[in-house]
Formats: C-alpha cells, structure tokens, sequence
C-alpha cells in the first residue's frame, strides 16, 4: 500500500503511476525544479492541476503545465511569487504537452539538454542548469540547495562542476554585465551556495600522510576560490590530504603555510592575469625541506585563466578540473 503525501500525492505517483498527463515528477524535470516546489506552489498559491485521476493521482493536463511555465518565467525576471502566481493564474495559455500514455520515442542515451526558458542565455546545457538559474533569479535558498546537491549526487562532483554548476555561473555572469550590475546580487547569492553545496557533499576531512598533502591557495590579491573549493572536494573525495587557504594569501603567509606542511603539491590559483605571478610560484616551486640528501621539494600547478600566457617553465598548467585532478595524484604517487 502507497503512503499519500500531506497534500494527498501519492509518491509513488510522482515517477510512474498510470494514466493520462504527466505526474509530478515529470512536470518538475521539465520545468527544471524541484518536485517539491511544484507541490509547494500548489499548497501555497492555487497552481495545481485541475483535477486528479481516482482522487489519488496528481495529472497535470496542457494548461496546468503551461501556468506553472508561466509562473516560472515570471519569478525569474524577479517578480515575487504571490504575483507571479496571480499572473500565471490569470493567462489560461495551455501550451502542447506529451500525454503520459501516448507513444513516445526511446529516451537518448546523452543528458537531456535545456536552450530556454530562465531568462538567462544559458545555451546547450543540461536540463539541472535551467532549474538552478530560475532558482538564482527568485534567490530562493531552499529550492537552490536542493538542486545544487541532487546534481553533485547524480553526476559526481567533476561532471556537475564542469557540466552544470559553471555554465550556470557564467550564464548570471553575463547577465549583470548586460544589464548594468543588475543582477550582482545574483551571481553572490548563487556562489554562496555553491560554496555550502561542495561542503556539505565532502567527505570528512583526510587526515595527513607524510609527504601526500596538498596545499591549495588563491595568489594575493586573488579572492576567486570557488574553483580551488570544488578541487579540494574532490581530492578529499579522492582521500587526498588537502590543506586549503582560501582567498588572497599574502606571500610571507604561503610561504609559511608551506613550509610547515610540506606538501607532495601546491596548487596556485589566479583568475585574472594581473594577479599570477611566476616570481611567486618559481619561489615556491624551489622550495625544500627534509634531511640532507633526501631533500624534497613539492610540486607545483599553476591553475586558473590568469596563467594563460604567463607559463613557468617546468611547471604544469592543468587546463581544467579533471586535469587537475589527475596531476596532482601524480604528484602523491612516490
């Protein structure tokens, strides 16, 4: 026997029940939001379907799907709820939608991707990143957090960075340098939450082994750390030792930070050109600590767009998350 939902949905009703229109689940990945929030706005501001089969089942026909469309486009522009939903409840505009048990053609095997609809030029991107801008344009905190971690939990940390969590940030980037700084307190609100998402999906923290900790750290002058906040999640998800030092760390304080760890690998971050400096990261790189005649020094890797055109010899330079990754576990291995 299903157990029903306090607002009378069955849950099992919400992937697969029989009949005609679509379930609420189905309506949620199509929106790009949490199913949750389709039955919120249901509770909350009367944009439920119109009726449902044997009572139980929640179905929601052309024009339900088409409210709820249009309530989506409406907050997104930053227009609250409450009017939103007035609006939406007003324009009876029903839009073509698949019924359930009409013959459908066998799902691709790539991700589903989204070209519309949040009000940021978002491109070919996966479907999460839709919802996740809609959700950054309302600054809705609950439904962002949701997302943010059923897309690391579904795709991993590397392919939801890469994939889903940085289209997204450059798509409201764009946008408030379109619309004059409008949308500033968008791109924040969403980095923030990003920042809470990667740390409550990490792993306990690695205790140190000798000789494999990494040390990760912005430049001075550099306070971007999201990147080097997703890199530390996924070496501790990996079960390398990570020591992380944020945002701007004056010389004299990495250099310390250093030589008291004495990692395998230093990762240096620069976003912009005017903050990398090869005299730091050649100083760093000839670093050394240990006993006379088995000296070490650590490895290395100036990551981020402001290294571009300003290569240190013998130093890597990982284009991306993935490569990352992949050079400083070389850098653990003895």
């Amino acid at each position: 026997m299903s157990a029903q939902t306090e607002d009378g949905a069955d849950p099992a009703g919400e992937n697969g029940p029989r009949g005609g229109g679509l379930t609420t689940g189905e309506v949620a990945r199509r929106l790009g939001v949490a199913p949750t929030t389709v039955r919120t706005w249901d509770r909350r501001y009367g944009l439920g379907p119109a009726a449902h089969t044997g009572g139980r089942h929640r179905r929601w026909t052309a024009t339900d799907v088409a409210r709820l469309e249009r309530m989506c486009a409406l907050t997104a522009t930053g227009l609250p709820p409450a009017e939103a939903a007035r609006l939406a409840r007003s324009e009876q505009s029903p839009a073509p939608v698949p019924s359930r048990g009409a013959a459908r053609p066998p799902r691709p095997a790539t991700p589903h991707r989204s070209r519309a609809g949040s009000g940021l030029r978002l491109g070919d991107v996966r479907q999460e990143c839709r919802g996740i801008a809609r959700a950054a344009l309302r600054l809705d905190a609950a439904v962002l957090d949701e997302l943010l971690l059923a897309a690391i939990a579904e795709h991993g940390l590397v392919t939801a960075w890469t994939e889903v969590i940085v289209p997204t940030l450059q798509a409201v980037g764009r946008k408030w340098e379109t619309s004059g700084e409008k949308y500033v307190e968008v791109e924040h609100f969403l980095s923030w939450h990003v920042s809470g998402a990667l740390r409550r999906a990490t792993p306990r923290t690695v205790a140190d082994r000798p000789g494999a900790t990494t040390v990760l750290a912005c430049v001075p002058g550099e306070n971007h750390t999201l990147p080097l906040e997703v890199l530390s999640a996924a070496l501790t998800e990996r079960g390398v030792p990570v020591r992380m030092f944020g945002g701007a760390l004056p010389v004299e304080s990495l250099v310390a930070a250093v030589r008291r760890t004495g990692p395998a690998a230093v990762g240096l971050w620069a976003q912009s050109r005017t903050t990398a400096s090869r005299p730091l990261a050649r100083h760093v790189a000839a670093m050394e600590w240990g006993v006379r005649g088995a000296r070490r020094r650590p490895a290395v890797l100036t990551l981020g767009p402001g290294w571009a055109g300003q290569a240190v010899a013998g130093l890597a330079r990982p284009s991306g998350l993935a490569e990352a990754l992949t050079a400083l576990e070389s850098a653990m291995s003895p």
